[in-house]
């Protein structure tokens, strides 16, 4: 059984659904924590993904490369389980496809699905894990409004600060974030299963990650590691940060590719360490192509610097939104609980 506690909310910070032709939906496992998110772009979106971690899972990413040939996807699946939890992707497929929303295949719609996996098997039973019906239920529970944070969909069972042992790790989450600037919207939307410990972008503040040996205070790991502590041995892809920017720009495969790369600098002024032989880090990018990039409309530079910093501030949100959960004799308290 886990024991959840809320905590004190988190501060508005937009939403990816402020991107027009964007609806994210959840699943949470009612069993364990663990589930799968959707981002759904119904009437499809130019794609990228760029992929920093040692550790990745994921499926459909080759066709996002700018040479190659589909040009648009109708959703991103995000969840947990590990390389199991790619079985969301499916469901996700099957929706889809009941409400004729694909590329045109001649012989039928197919839809464009790309997806990534976080590791979420420490918490709870090891196997349950987000399957096909998981991924049907977050697509038929998609909207436009801002979505649940927190110990929800993909961030259900995601953990910060594993890198000294997952008993002195503390409770992840999902979070979202949104930026407008002369009329063009870019969001984020953030899974934060980090190795690492997560830091408020703005302060270069420890928020959620390692703890002391005796479970009461931060440890900070940056500077542990500096100082010569040791950390535990570690499988490899046992954590990840996994995330969807998008944007109503106009936008190029080549454009889309180039604006994943450059949001993960927001990881990495988030998380520390980042990036590393645990994480499969993997950021996709949408753009819905609502708006040209003309005029006094920002460009490419601008976008990047958008995208950055939401990511920041969404993966902020994922520990600030998170709640404590105890199950068993296993506890991963949350930013809040253990302030």
């Amino acid at each position: 059984m886990s024991d959840e506690h809320a905590s004190s909310p988190a501060p508005h910070a937009g939403a990816i659904t402020d991107v027009s032709g964007i609806e994210v939906g959840h699943f949470s496992d009612t069993r364990r924590p663990t589930g799968c998110t959707v981002i759904l772009a119904r009437e499809g979106a130019v794609a990228g993904v760029d992929v920093r971690g040692a550790a990745p899972g994921t499926r459909e990413t080759d066709l996002l490369a700018p040479g190659n040939f589909v040009q648009q996807v109708h959703a991103v699946m995000l969840a947990g389980g590990s390389a199991w939890g790619l079985a969301a992707a499916d469901g996700a497929m099957q929706w889809l496809e009941e409400h004729g929303i694909g590329f045109d295949v001649r012989f039928g719609r197919l839809p464009i699905v790309p997806a990534a996996v976080l590791f979420d098997l420490p918490v709870g039973d090891a196997r349950i894990r987000p399957d096909a019906a998981a991924g049907y239920a977050a697509c038929a529970a998609a909207s436009t409004a801002a979505p649940a944070e927190g110990n929800v969909g993909a961030g259900s069972g995601a953990l910060v600060g594993k890198l000294f042992g997952v008993h002195r790790a503390m409770k992840g989450g999902i979070g979202t974030a949104s930026i407008t600037v002369n009329g063009v919207t870019v969001g984020a939307l953030i899974a934060c299963n980090a190795l690492g410990d997560v830091l408020d972008p703005d302060t270069a503040q420890v928020v959620a990650g390692a703890r002391t040996e005796d479970g009461r205070a931060l440890l900070d790991t940056r500077r542990a590691l500096l100082r010569g502590d040791l950390p535990q041995p570690l499988l490899a892809g046992t954590n990840t940060t996994l995330g969807v920017i998008a944007t109503d720009a106009v936008l190029s495969k080549v454009q889309a590719n180039r604006l994943a790369a450059v949001a993960h600098d927001g990881l990495a002024r988030a998380i520390n360490p980042v990036h590393t032989m645990s994480d499969g880090d993997t950021l996709f990018a949408l753009a819905t192509g609502r708006v040209p990039l003309e005029g006094d409309a920002p460009g490419m530079t601008v976008l990047g610097t958008m995208a950055a910093e939401v990511v920041a501030r969404a993966t902020l949100q994922a520990v600030r939104a998170a709640r404590t959960v105890r199950i068993g004799e296993s506890y991963f308290p949350c930013a809040a609980d253990l302030g």
